[in-house]
């Protein structure tokens, strides 16, 4: 059922009818209740009430197949969206302006969804592959995005979940990076989202679908991930991006810190405070007190737990590169300020072009990136930091795991990767390209251990 099409159903929450007759007025309200009218619309499947579905959106032994439909108005009107952002771009960068939703319908399981919010994401990934020809593009999905326009669909979600991320995988033959990664972090008691594996296939409004290609399903922090790890969402959560994201003394603002939850309390005196600790003076002469006053605003074990995996995998396009990719939570549980990873599609390789992934070390780590370069000055932090390097490397990055991980994906995806059309794909080199770069993500990983255990003195 097409809700756009269906003109006896009233496309407001309260209809007003009004009579005068002379200064009497009479008022009729109309209600529309969630569902009404939907065919498909059950509580299980379009909303939260019985809880959210992890088994069903992020299963780790299947493909899940969506698929998404527009008519040629709604896709010309995303196209042209995205040429008017590409016109604007900053070197290999979009503007700060986020791509426009447009409406769509959703298939999953022979089920449909309704009016649901489609939106291209991204940044370089974005850029890059919309100026190559490249047609398959990082997309986000707002179940809810036009419940106004709708009221049928209120609170409309997909067994539980309101926003989904779809990363394209781009720059990975393996397919595997953004995915694995993500695991890596989360296994190893790092906040990070849920993943899966996901074929899309898009209608544009032609009535025939096309293969967008085999995508990755990443949880949106600020929708449940924050429930799910925390038990908690009434915290502020923040998405750092732009040079204040780096904690720097110089470029350092607050108007780089969106805020994801709470966004009408106009009050980011948490991010405030952190930079005000980071960069008090007791750093060089009152160290005790300085490591205090931090931990008592900032999950510092935390944050050494996530440079132990970051740097051991090679994930370079983060903190240290790049001012972006990962979110802050104020946890309302202890008042820490926890650190959240995001987008690792460029994990397990040592840089791309100009930019080289932080050494275990990190001693070439400038006051530029002070929430490294401050941490790793202080002995007890770098010992701190060395212990939980060699509990990931001895106990969770091991080569007879990983391998049989990348088995298990090799399995699994092999099909949708290998037949993706030239199109809609960055897999260059085909089936070959594909079955060389999971060997070696294999052979990756007993390298990185060799290095972590020469660094430790092993």
């Amino acid at each position: 059922m097409n809700i756009k099409n269906i003109n006896t159903i009233i496309f407001a929450i309260t209809a007003l009818v009004m009579v005068s007759c002379r200064e009497t007025i009479y008022i009729e309200e109309v209600i529309v209740e969630q569902g009404e009218g939907l065919t498909d619309w059950s509580s299980e499947t379009h909303t939260d009430e019985l809880g959210i579905d992890y088994s069903v959106v992020f299963p780790q032994d299947q493909v899940n197949r969506i698929d998404i439909v527009l008519t040629s108005a709604e896709y010309s009107s995303m196209r042209s969206n995205l040429a008017s952002l590409a016109s604007q771009n900053r070197g290999n960068d979009f503007t700060d302006e986020t791509p426009d939703y447009v409406a769509c319908d959703f298939y999953f399981n022979g089920i449909q969804w309704y009016e649901v919010g489609l939106r291209y994401k991204g940044n370089s990934s974005l850029y890059s592959a919309y100026n190559s020809g490249n047609g398959k593009l990082p997309l986000r999905l707002k179940f809810d995005k036009f419940e106004d326009d709708y009221p049928e669909i209120k609170n409309q979600r997909f067994y539980g979940f309101k926003d989904l991320s779809l990363s394209s995988n781009y720059s990975d033959n393996s397919f595997m990076r953004e995915k694995t990664a993500t695991d890596l972090f989360r296994s190893f008691g790092v906040p990070a989202v849920k993943t899966a594996f996901y074929e899309v296939y898009v209608d544009q409004g032609t009535g025939t679908p096309v293969y967008y290609g085999l995508y990755t399903m990443d949880e949106v922090v600020f929708d449940t991930m924050l429930n799910s790890v925390f038990g908690s969402e009434t915290g502020n959560c923040y998405k750092p991006d732009g040079d204040g994201a780096q904690f720097a003394s110089s470029g350092f603002t607050l108007n780089d810190f969106e805020k994801k939850t709470n966004e009408d309390e106009g009050d980011w005196s948490d991010i405030q405070e952190l930079y005000d600790v980071l960069h008090s003076s007791l750093r060089t002469s009152d160290e005790e007190t300085w490591k205090s006053n931090l931990e008592s605003v900032f999950d510092v074990q935390g944050f050494l737990k996530y440079l132990a995996v970051n740097n051991t995998i090679q994930n370079w396009d983060t903190y240290a590169n790049m001012s972006h990719n990962y979110y802050l939570y104020h946890d309302p549980a202890d008042g820490l300020i926890k650190w959240i990873v995001w987008d690792n599609n460029e994990a397990f390789g040592s840089g791309q072009g100009d930019r080289s992934a932080v050494s275990l070390g990190m001693n070439e780590v400038s006051s530029s990136w002070p929430l490294i370069s401050y941490l790793i000055d202080v002995d007890s932090y770098k010992e701190d930091y060395k212990t939980y390097l060699k509990d990931f490397n001895d106990n969770y990055y091991v080569p007879a795991d990983m391998n049989t991980i990348y088995n298990t994906f090799y399995s699994l995806i092999y099909a949708k990767a290998t037949t993706e059309s030239s199109r809609y794909t960055s897999l260059s080199g085909g089936t070959s390209g594909f079955t060389n770069e999971v060997e070696e993500l294999k052979d990756f990983c007993p390298t990185r251990n060799s290095v972590v255990n020469s660094y430790l003195g092993d």
